[in-house]
């Protein structure tokens, strides 16, 4: 669980121009980029990124007026760098849940967060394979896929006994010069039957053996108000 100072909660009537700015993907990406990787100056995420940093300096500017980013500390004075304001944006799924504008913001982060347990894996791989993380990483990392019958109340449940404990762990290894950013990515979303003779008894499946990934969501969102 993220502490409220850490998390911007974005509520769909008063923050309707902070929801249109985050549509954008490349403010998404700038974003995650800057809660994963700490500052940064508009002309080293144009490269990490592609763009021109004139593009990558405007949307920067953009996230900055609806106060997701600021001005960080500078190394000397010839170029501003950024820095996220906060660790996590999150939401009220119901709230969401009011206007057409709303629902589609909460779709977009949900696929970017999506992309970004992709492209978390492909860079977890390439760490592993390179050196850059040892050995003691392999056996705790994965990906799982259970299928759990649940009802709405364990669901809710579920996220509140995975917000404690990442709360509980992250604060314990704080310190340990050991501890390394971890991408953790759940989700929770249940599944009308195909057909309406589905069997109700049906056991859980579950895909790959592994055990949970641990993320931030790629741009650092919560997917309502409990993930």
């Amino acid at each position: 669980m993220v502490s409220d100072e850490h998390k911007r909660v974005l509520d769909p009537e008063r923050d309707a121009g902070a929801l249109k700015a985050l549509t954008h993907p490349l403010r998404i990406q700038l974003l995650g980029m800057l809660r994963q990787d700490g500052p940064a100056t508009a002309s080293e995420l144009a490269v990490r990124t592609g763009e021109s940093s004139a593009s990558t300096s405007y949307h920067l500017r953009v996230l900055a007026k609806y106060a997701f980013v600021a001005e960080a500390a500078h190394r000397d004075g010839r170029e501003r760098r950024w820095q996220a304001v906060h660790s996590v944006t999150s939401w009220s799924n119901k709230a969401m849940e009011d206007s057409p504008a709303s629902r589609d913001f909460v779709s977009l982060s949900r696929r970017r967060q999506i992309e970004h347990l992709e492209a978390s894996l492909v860079r977890y791989e390439a760490d592993v394979a390179e050196g850059r993380l040892g050995q003691e990483w392999v056996e705790p990392s994965g990906i799982t896929d259970l299928m759990p019958r649940l009802t709405p109340e364990s669901l809710s449940e579920l996220w509140e006994v995975i917000d404690r404990k990442l709360e509980e762990l992250a604060a314990r290894d704080a310190e340990d010069p050991r501890a390394e950013r971890v991408v953790f990515v759940a989700a929770g979303l249940p599944l009308a039957p195909r057909e309406p003779d589905a069997e109700p008894d049906a056991k859980p499946g579950r895909g790959e053996p592994g055990r949970d990934e641990p993320g931030t969501a790629g741009s650092g969102t919560e997917g309502g108000s409990g993930s």
